[in-house]
């Protein structure tokens, strides 16, 4: 079977177009060895006369096993002859296939020829029409040769191996020329619609653990996940708490993250309840009669305090208590919630001990049933790869999606760390994201992060916490395109892109490995770490061995 680049391409839903160059992709992939690479989604640019951007796209570029490349250019549906040669249907006159299937091989010939230092790459094209029969081949204003149609589409593959035959002289500079078309290759030409199907194919495959947990017997039922991130833990979490509606229970979902339990409050459905371990202990504390003074530094404490002597009502208890960032949770924390738990009533917990950032040891749970996931169907597998050396346990990548390479930025101070992290957002948004798609995630904690009095960075507006809820419990964001938080804060979430900053650290033990995992793993498609130049070598000694070294980058 070739070799597709990007791969991933199969669990990728498409429509229209889009579907039928998948198709293709199946029928070159299953008709070509592994020999043969194949780039989809080429982009090609040159500077023409009079600086005038000349820009377009190429469907496939098949590099066979001699170096030589062949351009494929697909027009599914109905076309037109005209005296211009062949024209799709809606095309204007003069703007002929031949047109420009030409501008392109002549525009990528010499983008090859100047990354082979001036040697010529032998580059065919070809026009392929599956639904369409060319009537009069010798005026399409193509050599027939190059032109599979209607007619000829079951015989494409065996049509590509004869352009570029595996025997015959290979091409001393084979190596630059796979480096040029990944340089050039839209990893994500539709961010949007990627990102979307990204996030349904992470659901799905992830959603195995909430499919088998949620069979599992046991009496009583106690039951512990330990999951790596992205592995489905909060999929599963939130499938037991419709499930135990659905029963006519009633669950309690109880997270350590305020952040995360007001995101969980607005997807969860109505008739449980949602909270952190400190909101429980509010609403007992003014269901008492006592109303909290948080402006007292002990104010937590005292909830904590009124929790551990506290001995709920059995209208306060409930049939089902799902515990999410279980590692997070103090010692004694998982007592006084069973407490709030119904003699027949189940419960479960779920943990991953490398987001352990508070360095707490694990809760006592004797006599639970445990059931561990260590697949991370979430984060590319390209990020993985380069966390991997980092963890006591590789990760074990469960995503099909390999991710664009992941950039490594280097900051000299504070006051570059904001010139930095902004060039990294623009670039973002130069790849294709939406400012929507961008979370922008500090290693340090907003108490203490150089970035948390800004409200822009470079040209782009921040939306940051306020602090502040609106009458239904929500957070107040400040006005801005770019969200920006901590990784304390945004633990238990993701986004499509995010740009993980100002990390910088004296010494990489395991807790700032456990804060690297967790920020770096948020990501669902691209990563960015804007690393400070004290703390880039160690993270670079311990990287060795991977593709690339990492690089500073200046305003």
């Amino acid at each position: 079977m070739a070799h597709i680049h990007p791969e991933g391409w199969r669990e990728l839903k498409a429509s229209g177009a889009a579907q039928r160059e998948i198709e293709t992709l199946a029928v070159l992939a299953e008709g070509l060895d592994e020999r043969y690479a194949i780039y989809h989604g080429v982009h090609w640019t040159r500077i023409a006369e009079g600086n005038h951007a000349l820009a377009g796209d190429i469907d496939f570029a098949v590099v066979g096993p001699t170096g030589k490349v062949l351009l494929i250019e697909q027009k599914s549906g109905l076309l037109a002859e005209s005296p211009d040669g062949l024209v799709t249907r809606n095309a204007r006159r003069g703007h002929g296939l031949q047109v420009q299937l030409a501008h392109t091989a002549s525009a990528l010939a010499a983008r090859l020829r100047d990354a082979c230092a001036g040697e010529e790459v032998p580059l065919e094209a070809l026009l392929y029409c599956p639904d369409y029969t060319v009537r009069s081949p010798g005026t399409a204003g193509l050599d027939p040769a190059r032109i599979v149609d209607a007619t000829r589409r079951e015989h494409l593959a065996a049509i590509v191996r004869s352009i570029l035959p595996v025997s015959g002289e290979a091409l001393p500079r084979r190596e630059r020329i796979h480096r040029f078309m990944a340089d050039l290759l839209r990893l994500v030409p539709e961010v949007d619609a990627i990102a979307s199907q990204a996030d349904a194919l992470t659901t799905r495959l992830s959603g195995g653990l909430a499919e088998w947990a949620r069979r599992i017997e046991c009496t009583p039922f106690r039951l512990r996940v330990i999951g790596t991130a992205g592995s489905g833990k909060t999929q599963l979490a939130m499938a037991a708490f419709r499930d135990a509606l659905a029963a006519g229970r009633r669950p309690l979902y109880v997270c350590y993250n305020r952040p995360l339990a007001d995101h969980i409050a607005l997807i969860a459905p109505p008739g449980g309840e949602v909270a952190t371990y400190h909101q429980l202990a509010d609403r007992v504390s003014r269901g008492l009669g006592q109303v909290p003074d948080f402006g007292q530094p002990d104010a937590f404490a005292r909830l904590e305090a009124l929790l551990d002597a506290h001995a709920p009502a059995v209208a306060d208890c409930f049939d089902e208590i799902i515990v999410d960032e279980g590692q997070d949770f103090q010692a004694g924390w998982a007592d006084n919630l069973l407490r709030f738990l119904r003699p027949e009533g189940r419960a479960w917990w779920l943990e991953d001990p490398l987001q352990n950032l508070y360095g707490r040891p694990p809760a006592v749970l004797p006599g639970w049933v445990c059931l561990r996931s260590e697949t991370n169907y979430r984060s590319p597998r390209d990020i993985l790869a380069l966390l991997n050396p980092l963890l006591p346990v590789p990760v074990v990548a469960g995503s099909p999606l390999a991710g664009p390479e992941v950039d490594i930025l280097t900051y000299a101070g504070s006051d570059e760390l904001a010139l930095i992290t902004a060039h990294a957002v623009t670039r973002a948004v130069g790849l294709g994201f939406k400012r929507s798609q961008i979370a922008v995630i500090t290693y340090r904690g907003r108490e203490h992060s150089v970035l948390t009095p800004l409200t822009r960075l470079g040209p782009h507006a921040l939306r940051a916490p306020t602090g502040r809820y609106d009458l239904l419990g929500n957070p107040v964001l400040s006005a801005g395109d770019v969200l920006i938080d901590s990784v304390l804060r945004f633990k238990g979430r993701a986004a499509p892109c995010v740009i993980f900053t100002e990390i910088d650290f004296e010494q990489l033990d395991e807790r700032a490995v456990r804060r690297l995992f967790v920020g770096a793993t948020r990501a669902t498609l691209k990563l960015v770490l804007v690393v400070s130049a004290r703390s880039a070598p160690a993270l670079q000694l311990r990287l060795k061995g991977q593709e690339g070294d990492i690089s500073g980058v200046s305003g």
